[in-house]
């Protein structure tokens, strides 16, 4: 999750207490498809129906691709944020690998009060963009509401808050979705086993980079954020390619070849992945939603 914590904006705006994270996206046409360059197929598959494919139940080496705090209509669409930065399209990229990935969205982006701070910082709706997400089949979960920090949240408003932002996430994700969201991802991965065990009492499956559980099921950070804004510093070098790269090699020689991995919906990681998804299909990888990824690494199938 990108690292930075603003705290009391967009109170009023938002309805939502001073401390949580937020920050702006932008929209699809309200119209059925005005990207034609992009626009799918008038068939589109429900979430996870064409992009688990019946081997994926034999397990092998496969990857969950995994996005956190967008929607971002600007690098979906592949058109130009609010301020004017250019984006290649995620959505359009993903069409012509023929992958399905799995969104953790931000469950305030998607409400109408976030309307106008999308179209002024990302030139659109996030709302849309999840639902154009949702249309092209790919899967959608649970990043909490506001973003805010659990250690944060539960020290200003207590453990009972943190719960009803996840539900109140949940709650708008199902209205575009059909469906509540089965996984969790906390922001920054911040958690502690009495909280965690009073979300996985409400149903949700809480991802996690733990070392406490297999390494099949933890979550890969890509450190892309690391590689957004002024302050490169901390870029993985030579390159978040390489860096995405070798933490897989690392695994593999672990044993381990499935993966989650966790980027961000950012212009330099669509680039990122336009290189990383081909290498790794030629090493002999699979690409499957979360869900379809969890049955076989969970050994459901």
């Amino acid at each position: 999750m990108l690292r930075t914590i603003t705290f009391c904006i967009l109170l009023l705006a938002f309805a939502t207490p001073a401390g949580v994270k937020v920050g702006g996206k932008a929209a699809l046409a309200a119209e059925p498809c005005l990207v034609a360059p992009i626009c799918p197929a008038k068939d589109s598959p429900t979430p996870g129906e064409t992009s688990a494919p019946a081997h994926a139940a034999s397990g092998g080496k496969l990857i969950a691709l995994t996005f956190d705090d967008g929607p971002k209509p600007y690098v979906l669409m592949g058109t130009r944020s609010g301020k004017g930065v250019a984006s290649q399209s995620l959505l359009a990229l993903l069409e012509q690998q023929e992958i399905k990935a799995t969104f953790f969205v931000m469950g305030w982006r998607l409400s109408k009060n976030a309307d106008g701070k999308c179209r002024q910082e990302d030139g659109g709706v996030c709302r849309e963009a999840a639902e154009e997400e949702h249309r092209r089949g790919h899967e959608m979960e649970n990043h909490t509401y506001g973003h805010g920090d659990f250690r944060i949240m539960t020290k200003r408003y207590g453990e009972e808050w943190v719960l009803n932002d996840i539900e109140r996430a949940s709650k708008i994700i199902q209205g575009i979705t059909g469906e509540k969201p089965k996984y969790l991802r906390p922001p920054d991965w911040t958690i502690w086993p009495e909280l965690q065990k009073k979300i996985e009492a409400r149903g949700y499956h809480v991802m996690t980079r733990s070392t406490a559980v297999p390494p099949g099921l933890r979550d890969v950070d890509s450190e892309d954020y690391f590689c957004a804004g002024h302050d490169l510093s901390k870029c993985p070098k030579p390159s978040d390619y390489d860096y995405v790269l070798r933490h897989i090699e690392q695994r593999e020689r672990q044993g381990v070849d499935q993966h989650i991995l966790v980027f961000h919906e950012l212009p330099q990681t669509v680039e990122l992945l336009s290189r990383l998804i081909p290498e790794l299909k030629k090493r002999g990888y699979r690409f499957v939603p979360l869900r379809a990824y969890m049955r076989v690494a969970e050994g459901g199938d």
